[in-house]
């Protein structure tokens, strides 16, 4: 089986490196050639032309950003064929997936979301979710689940839109949250003081802070304008923040009492694996002060 990797980008550089060490026939390819330059220690071939590299390419990985996927489908639409299958990883799905059902005629195409970055060690207990829409995407979704499962992945098969409603959840609000933390966190003159004495709840916040702002700024900027119910979930965020600090600044400590312990009702009676999964998480984090 020949894989062809498009984009020599931190993921794409993985995926190539994954399917090589499965035993796959991988090509890399990037119009960048000092990027492939930068690449050589990878066992794979390396191309800067697109068409060559899928031209017989079994499976394709479109390892771009999202403002990118659509000048690349095009160039590699005319030379994809039936029999082959082409991915992308994006981090949103409608669009993507839209760009590729516009172009691509010939071959499969499945919106994936490998929900892990390039320092990950394989996929083995790491989330990943396909997004097929048709009878033939979704075939070839049980299979390639079959194999990340057998890698012990986490693997949930959902619509586009679906993805990208969890998505304004899971990655939107949390990107929103840290960037503004961070902005806020820089401007406090005593900020290397802070971690000196900080306990497991600033640890976390600066966690959140630090790991936003020092992320690919593409990626986190085409998250913020690309998924469509976002907007509303940080501007209610923002009014919940607002009525907390009206109620701070008015030194209502019974208020915020009483709201503290509605949302201990609340979060006792919300999914019992998103509360373990915290719990082992906060943890961690404890135990990392000892």
């Amino acid at each position: 089986m020949k894989v062809a990797v498009i984009g020599a980008g931190k993921m794409g550089v993985w995926f190539a490196k994954f399917f090589e060490s499965k035993g796959y026939d991988v090509i890399l390819a990037d119009r960048k050639k000092e990027k492939l330059e930068a690449q050589k220690e990878v066992l794979v071939d390396l191309t800067t032309s697109f068409e060559e590299a899928v031209a017989d390419a079994d499976l394709i990985m479109l390892c771009v950003s999202i403002n990118a996927m659509e000048e690349v489908v095009k160039v590699i639409s005319p030379v994809l064929h039936e029999g082959q299958v082409v991915m992308d990883i994006c981090s949103i799905k409608e669009a993507p997936v839209k760009i590729m059902h516009q172009y691509i005629k010939g071959a499969t195409v499945l919106g994936t979301h490998p929900v892990f970055g390039p320092g990950s060690n394989g996929v083995k207990h790491k989330a990943y979710v396909l997004t097929p829409t048709n009878a033939k995407e979704q075939e070839f979704a049980e299979h390639f689940k079959q194999g990340l499962e057998e890698e012990e992945a986490h693997v949930f098969i959902m619509t586009p839109k679906k993805h990208d409603e969890l998505m304004s959840v899971v990655l939107g609000l949390p990107h929103f949250l840290g960037l503004a933390a961070c902005e806020t966190l820089l401007e406090q003159k005593n900020l290397p003081e802070t971690k000196k004495v900080a306990g497991t709840t600033y640890r976390m916040l600066f966690t959140l802070a630090e790991a936003t702002a020092l992320e690919t700024p593409d990626l986190y900027a085409a998250v913020q304008t690309h998924l469509a119910d976002l907007g509303e979930i940080e501007d209610l965020f923002m009014t919940k923040a607002q009525e907390l600090l009206t109620l701070i600044k008015s030194k209502n400590q019974k208020a915020i009492v009483e709201r503290m312990e509605q949302l201990k009702k609340k979060l006792a009676a919300a999914d019992s694996d998103f509360a373990d999964s915290y719990d082992v998480m906060y943890k961690m984090l404890e135990s990392t002060e000892k």
